[in-house]
């Protein structure tokens, strides 16, 4: 499997194994593929990418995580810049009763895109392209719900809320006048549609600009002022975190909260 490229917003798969006789319980779900990658440690899923989120495991999201096709992330993914939730449930063993481990399930956050290689073939190895609804798991994620020797298998998913250990985090990065915050662990669909910052010395809350993936910088300079921040997501619910970050912080520093969703 390709390495990804991009990481991306939060879904959350709910995985598990269907017998033919589970099949009509599918309802409501969605049909699609997943492969996996990453190794058996899963260290080749970690970095940057679309969403920013680069040590999977200090961000909170561990190995349980995949990569979408384009498809997916259209359909998925279309407004969020962060990890957003998709319950997915997976390996169909009405389909492939010989690769899918039965009675297993899994719950993943989906953090990566899987680009598609228009230079291979759509049904033969390049399975994250266009149109194809495809979950490129972390290895240690597909093992939980199919055999190594599959290597691909079909699944259902569908998209669900998302339950997050802690509350979320703030990490202020890039220099002066460009203030580079990534959000991360944030709960619910994880999808944030409008993000403020408000230095002590202004006192008055800016709207950040989306810049890329979870990432919304500030243009303003606000070196040696507490900082607060302010988000709101798709469904219209705000959380505000008041003075969260000490006057005396540096780029590269992360600020947990107690906030959640």
């Amino acid at each position: 499997m390709e390495k990804r490229l991009y990481v991306l917003s939060r879904l959350l798969l709910f995985v598990g194994v269907f017998t033919s006789k589970l099949r009509a319980t599918s309802a409501g779900r969605l049909q699609a593929h997943a492969t996996f990658y990453g190794g058996s440690d899963a260290t080749g899923t970690m970095g940057e990418g679309g969403s920013g989120y680069g040590n999977l495991y200090t961000d909170g999201y561990g190995t349980k995580t995949a990569a979408l096709s384009t498809a997916l992330f259209s359909r998925l993914c279309l407004m969020m810049g962060n990890p957003a939730v998709v319950a997915t449930r997976l390996c169909d063993a009405s389909r492939v009763p010989q690769w899918c481990l039965k009675g297993t399930s899994i719950t993943i956050t989906a953090t990566n895109f899987c680009p598609p290689n228009y230079t291979l073939p759509s049904d033969n190895g390049s399975w994250c392209n266009p149109p194809h609804p495809h979950f490129d798991l972390s290895q240690p994620a597909f093992q939980t719900i199919a055999k190594y020797k599959a290597g691909i298998t079909p699944i259902f998913y569908r998209k669900v809320g998302c339950k997050r250990s802690g509350g979320i985090r703030f990490t202020v990065n890039e220099r002066d006048y460009f203030e580079l915050v990534l959000i991360s662990n944030v709960g619910i669909a994880g999808d944030i549609s409008n993000f403020w910052i408000k230095g002590s010395k202004t006192n008055k809350w800016e709207a950040m600009a989306r810049n890329w993936g979870a990432n919304w910088h500030s243009l303003s300079y606000l070196n040696g002022q507490t900082l607060s921040f302010r988000l709101q997501t798709t469904n219209g619910k705000t959380r505000t975190a008041l003075n969260i970050v000490p006057s005396t912080w540096r780029f590269g520093q992360s600020f947990t909260t107690n906030l959640q969703f």
